[in-house]
């Protein structure tokens, strides 16, 4: 149909044209629209307590201790679940959030604005490996960590971006992939080049030595730390692509470890869902798949640009640790998913595939048409609250999304 191609081409054009630069890092009560005192951001589509799996809930408790809002777990459990707490999705309010996806008004969050149309996106700050919150860990050492990025690490950050004027994150995109990150699962190239860029601007408008050696040895001891940057650039990249009459692009893909949810282009704001599936991976010493969560986490927002399992074909060393089996496996990872996009990206290329460029602009047509539901590349909690990490691997997104976002768009424009 003549009216969804200009559509997916006009959406393809502001994916492509975004200019996404790293400009700030603020309080999220101060820059997030609509955040208020005793309110919770998840990852996902919106849900109630009730339903909220285990990991998602000791997040919630946790953080509820984090704000001052609860003396101690079991009295944040009793806010949350008496209805003491509001919660939504974080993507109703221009942000994102790695796994559980918590965001609340105290925390630090890293600001990416596309330069063309002016927009912007919010996501907290990497935590780092091991037990962290957006894993569901919510024990002192996890508060602890969040005091120091907000107190310490977050402001000398904002400091030094706004002396330096941001961080362009397109060419370091570029850059990682050419140096065998995919984005997701591996960060390890563009964290190196994060801290490259901004560690002299830190330097010199830092007036204490001991907070800057902690804040630069934090950045460079976690491989994970441009994750949580390069989901604020995909959300700032994504939310002009919205609302275009006709389009069957994918805007948004998200999961709480309860549901997983679309959004498309040509249905606005609307979430199509379905339960979420089981990742298959790798796992951690003394953990096995009977302790794992279901898939969670906005961090799918990196697929729907292209990257983590899309430009799997940059990131060999990846293939292994996501079950992938053989290194060669990771090509046929991007070859697949392009088969389901509506372009590809110029600008993200991939050397060891003769510089093809990254699949670009999930279609929804191509998806119900070919049968091949997107690949995605993601970590694995465990099932139950404050635990953390056990694994990690790749998850496919329900077909069952997009099959009733293909009927609602075509309900739209008339053709069912």
């Amino acid at each position: 149909m003549e009216l969804i191609e200009k559509a997916n081409e006009e959406a393809i054009r502001r994916m492509l044209g975004a200019e996404p630069v790293l400009i700030d890092v603020v309080p999220a009560g101060e820059i997030v629209p609509d955040l208020q005192d005793k309110m919770i951001l998840h990852a996902g589509p919106p849900l109630e307590w009730d339903r909220m799996c285990g990991p998602m809930q000791g997040a919630i408790a946790g953080i509820t201790v984090f704000e001052g809002w609860a003396s101690d777990l079991e009295q944040a459990v009793d806010m949350a679940s008496s209805g003491d707490i509001a919660f939504d999705a974080n993507h109703h309010h221009d942000a994102v959030g790695p796994m559980t996806g918590m965001t609340t008004v105290s925390q630090p969050v890293m600001v990416v604005e596309n330069k063309i149309i002016g927009n912007r996106a919010y996501c907290a700050i990497n935590e780092g490996l091991g037990k962290v919150m957006r894993f569901g860990g919510n024990d002192e050492e996890v508060l602890n960590r969040l005091a120091w990025i907000r107190d310490v690490l977050g402001p000398a950050m904002g400091k030094a971006l706004k002396d330096m004027g941001g961080i362009e994150l397109k060419p370091l995109i570029a850059r990682g992939l050419s140096m065998g990150d995919e984005m997701h699962q591996r960060n390890v190239a563009c964290s190196g080049l994060v801290l490259r860029a901004i560690a002299s601007a830190m330097a010199r408008t830092s007036d204490d030595t001991t907070a800057l050696s902690e804040s630069l040895a934090f950045i460079s001891a976690n491989d994970q730390f441009h994750l949580n940057i390069t989901m604020a650039m995909g959300k700032a990249i994504m939310d002009p692509v919205r609302n275009i009459e006709g389009s069957s692009i994918v805007t948004a893909m998200s999961r709480n470890g309860t549901d997983f949810g679309i959004r498309v282009s040509g249905t606005g704001d609307e979430w199509f869902t379905a339960p979420v599936e089981m990742p298959e991976g790798l796992y951690f010493a003394g953990y096995s798949e009977a302790d794992a969560n279901p898939d969670m986490g906005d961090s799918t927002i990196v697929e729907t640009i292209g990257l983590g399992g899309f430009a799997m074909g940059a990131s060999p060393a990846v293939a292994g640790f996501v079950g992938a089996g053989a290194a060669s496996e990771a090509a046929n990872y991007t070859y697949r998913m392009g088969e389901i996009c509506a372009a590809e990206n110029p600008e993200w290329t991939i050397p060891s595939l003769d510089y093809l460029g990254v699949p670009t602009g999930i279609d929804i047509r191509l998806v119900v048409d070919s049968g091949i539901a997107p690949t995605i590349n993601t970590g694995i909690a465990h099932r139950e609250p404050g635990i953390g990490q056990v694994g990690a691997g790749v998850v496919r997104a329900p077909m069952a999304c997009f099959e009733q976002a293909v009927r609602r768009l075509a309900a739209n424009l008339g053709l069912s």
